[in-house]
């Protein structure tokens, strides 16, 4: 009948539920939603911008192959000890099983990968921690390819920047991922003395031993706005303190409201001040805080 041709058709109660087929048809990974403001961005576009959520600013965690790609200049990254890799010394259950789990993951062999590269055409030694990798925890290989970064610097005679993301020390090697926190103090300060220029980023998280050893010793302590940095969890210092803590405690904000930080700095903008901080230390640099 002509009335059942042109009579709109009603709307269903209840949504379809999309089949398995149509599933499969959206390629994962292709949208990223936003933790802080939820609202959802095509990744491709999230990368160009060098994973900055467009609408509240929030900086997604960046891997280590990433930071590289975004700040230094192409072409001139030099991996150094690239096939370095964590043994078992106390023999922990599942250890290297997890271990190799995570290199199969991420294709890099730890948590930290160190080179030689150049930002604006100037010389400097990196040193990157990458939180996909055992969440940046700090085992012995890890202190040992951040303290022969270190000395490469010395060698070179050239900047050391270190980027830390890190949940602390690696609770697998016990003793010997705490005394990773000596071993990379010592060799900043030999680094200091010969009169090499140290720049610290603490991107989130910066915590644990990490936090309270080489993350903290820079001669510029710079960090990306949002990031936690501390040393214990904030439930554990209230209960040692009984007192509740401010809102934006152990934020990268906070720290430099209250002295610890030098300046928080957008991703946008890192590799310019980078550059400026780079130039004010060369030879007859004129300082000027306003560049930084």
């Amino acid at each position: 009948m002509l009335k059942d041709i042109f009579t709109k058709p009603k709307k269903k109660k209840y949504a379809t539920i999309p089949s398995e087929t149509a599933r499969q048809d959206v390629p994962e990974g292709i949208m990223t939603k936003c933790p802080n403001c939820k609202k959802i961005m095509y990744t491709k576009e999230l990368l160009k911008n060098v994973k900055v959520c467009f609408h509240c600013g929030y900086h997604h965690p960046m891997n280590s192959k990433e930071r590289i790609e975004s700040l230094v200049d192409p072409g001139s990254f030099r991996e150094l000890n690239k096939t370095m890799i964590s043994e078992n010394p106390l023999d922990f259950p599942g250890y290297k099983e997890k271990m190799e789990a995570d290199r199969q993951k991420t294709k890099i062999n730890e948590a930290v990968v160190t080179g030689s590269a150049q930002i604006n055409g100037l010389d400097v030694v990196l040193a990157i921690m990458d939180s996909t990798f055992r969440m940046g925890s700090m085992g012995s290989v890890v202190g040992e390819k951040i303290t022969q970064a270190i000395e490469k610097a010395d060698e070179l005679g050239v900047p050391f920047i270190i980027f830390t993301a890190s949940g602390g020390a690696r609770m697998q090697e016990g003793v010997l991922s705490l005394m990773q926190m000596a071993k990379t103090s010592v060799a900043l300060k030999r680094f200091s003395e010969n009169g090499g220029l140290i720049i610290s980023i603490m991107t989130h998280p910066t915590t644990g031993g990490v936090s309270a050893s080489f993350a903290s010793l820079g001669d510029y302590n710079l960090a990306e706005p949002g990031a936690l940095i501390g040393f214990a969890g904030r439930r554990i210092i209230e209960q040692t303190i009984r007192e509740e803590l401010p809102e934006d405690f152990q934020t990268s904000e906070f720290l430099l409201k209250h002295g610890q930080l030098d300046a928080v700095i957008s991703r946008h903008d890192l590799k310019a001040r980078l550059a400026s901080i780079l130039e004010i230390h060369q030879p007859g640099g004129n300082f000027n805080w306003q560049e930084i």
